[in-house]
């Protein structure tokens, strides 16, 4: 029964019309080696305040993070920044609506990042997992599971895949992106290589600035990723000392049985 479920399904994915459309060959996404992949990675807490800059200073000019808590900047397994930091932080980059003052205030670090809708472009706190699934065969995520290709690979990619090409179509401009599902994005491109300078001195280059903020967007849609996996690992090394135990119990029990067996024979 499971070999013919296991043909069905296989033979579901590569028969169905459309089934690699996530998958098209007229896009290229590029395997980033980022530290959190595998079951023991985790997130880089450098890479993850680099990240928070390259967002702050480029990418929140058009993009909110409505479902992040600014507190969380300070958590264990995150960018960990200082309380102290965080406040500073918060007041001095972002407003807030308080509806007892109706009036903006500025941020506290009980507030979320803000929604960010007057560009019309879209939120980036479930952005990297929304895209966690993007490549072939489509919402299977099989370049995931086997390669370690996901979301911050798409978003990676798609910083770093405009060629300079433009067109303009029903009075839009378009940007050619060898990353974007159509070859054309209406987006332009947001980073160019050092566009921020870095205190830790690492490089500002295009390929790792995107990585930065790529691996920081990853951190904004999971931020319990290396408590789950610590759980798991839990998890899967009691299930192992269980299953040895009950095999022990099992054979001890029945062993004279067995044994009594042998001898009527």
């Amino acid at each position: 029964m499971f070999k013919k479920l296991s043909i069905a399904a296989i033979a579901a994915l590569t028969l169905t019309p459309g089934a690699f459309a996530a998958g098209d060959t007229d896009t290229h996404i590029e395997d980033f080696d980022f530290s959190f992949e595998g079951p023991f990675g985790k997130f880089d807490q450098n890479q993850l305040q680099r990240g928070l800059q390259v967002y702050t200073e480029v990418c929140s000019a058009c993009h909110g993070l409505q479902y992040v808590p600014i507190r969380t900047l300070s958590d264990e397994g995150g960018p960990h920044l200082p309380e102290d930091q965080v406040r500073a932080y918060a007041s001095q980059n972002f407003e807030v609506y308080d509806e007892e003052l109706e009036d903006t205030r500025a941020a506290t670090p009980v507030d979320h990042f803000p929604e960010n809708t007057g560009a019309g472009a879209p939120d980036l706190s479930m952005m990297a997992k929304a895209r966690a699934g993007f490549h072939g065969p489509y919402g299977t995520g099989i370049n995931q599971m086997f390669k370690g290709m996901g979301g911050p690979e798409y978003i990676a990619s798609l910083l770093t895949g405009y060629t300079g090409e433009e067109k303009e179509e029903a009075g839009v401009t378009l940007y050619e992106n060898t990353a974007f599902p159509g070859g054309w994005i209406s987006m332009a491109p947001p980073l160019y290589g050092d566009d921020v300078e870095y205190v830790d001195g690492h490089s500002t280059d295009l390929h790792h600035v995107s990585m930065d903020v790529s691996a920081f967007l990853m951190w904004t849609a999971e931020p319990k990723m290396m408590a789950r996996k610590q759980a798991g690992f839990v998890s899967v090394f009691f299930l192992s000392v269980l299953t040895v135990l009950l095999y022990l119990t099992n054979k001890k029990i029945w062993a004279p049985v067995k044994g009594k067996g042998r001898k009527e024979d």
